[in-house]
């Protein structure tokens, strides 16, 4: 006797699934709102099919309509965003560190971890009072060779310049795409200043990524483990921190990171 599959395996359910997914992602690339009409031209798809998706996010409470029919993501959504963010076990643990951090250096403090060749930044703490804010944002994500943080873990990750260049893509006569004057923009250089890192066991970032703001990053290693989970940085204005101080000044990065073991 055949059985049929589960309605929610079958593969109409799917990709209805996959249009309602497709949605909440756009929806997420339009804090001001977007309309019906610009959905189901970015989405390539019938304004029905977006429409019966966006009837069942607004069920849920993951998706609004303003009174002049635009839609936005719900705050259903965003409180669960949140929530869950700040429950996090790592988020949990670094947050003082990173407080602790800012209040030690008065410049901005990240957590972030690798993901492909992008990092991804999970937790940031700005200084109090007139201090500039830099534009980074939680959940973020900058390209790992141009940043510290970046850097840190490519170097706990990759295991030769061969590997390093078949892991960005890049051809021999390919350069890297620069940010700023300071990038390092060749895999060979930038596999030379890995070997240093993660010699010294802390990275550098001299406005690579920022022009004017440079960094160090420190590994973080999960409670009573050796692996690298993700690392912290301090990323400071080069006028009111130059980077030599601030390269003399990691092990107290070090120290405070490292009490959170």
């Amino acid at each position: 006797m055949s059985v049929e599959p589960p309605a929610s395996d079958s593969p109409e359910r799917l990709v209805g699934a996959d249009r309602v997914l497709a949605v909440l992602l756009e929806l997420a690339e339009h804090p001001t709102a977007v309309s019906l009409d610009e959905l189901a031209q970015r989405l390539a798809s019938p304004k029905p099919t977006i429409h019966r998706a966006l009837t069942a996010l607004r069920r849920a409470g993951l998706a609004d309509q303003s009174e002049r029919g635009r839609y936005v993501l719900g705050d259903e959504f965003i409180r669960l965003a949140l929530r869950h963010h700040e429950a996090r076990p790592d988020t949990v643990r670094i947050a003082p560190v990173l407080r602790a951090l800012t209040e030690r250096f008065g410049e901005t403090a990240h957590y972030a971890v690798l993901d492909g060749t992008d990092v991804v930044y999970r937790a940031k703490e700005d200084p109090d009072g007139g201090a500039v804010r830099l534009t980074s944002m939680v959940g973020g994500r900058n390209p790992a060779y141009r940043t510290a943080v970046g850097k840190l873990l490519l170097a706990q990750t990759v295991g030769s310049e061969s590997d390093l260049r078949r892991m960005l893509g890049a051809g021999p006569s390919t350069p890297l795409p620069a940010r700023t004057p300071q990038t390092i923009t060749t895999v060979p250089a930038l596999w030379a200043e890995l070997q240093k890192t993660r010699a010294r066991g802390f990275a550098v970032d001299d406005q690579e990524n920022e022009p004017g703001v440079n960094c160090v990053a420190v590994p973080v290693h999960p409670a009573g483990e050796s692996r690298v989970a993700g690392a912290v940085s301090v990323s400071a204005l080069a006028f009111r921190l130059p980077l030599g101080e601030l390269v003399e000044r990691v092990p107290e990065i070090v120290e405070i990171v490292g009490a959170a073991r």
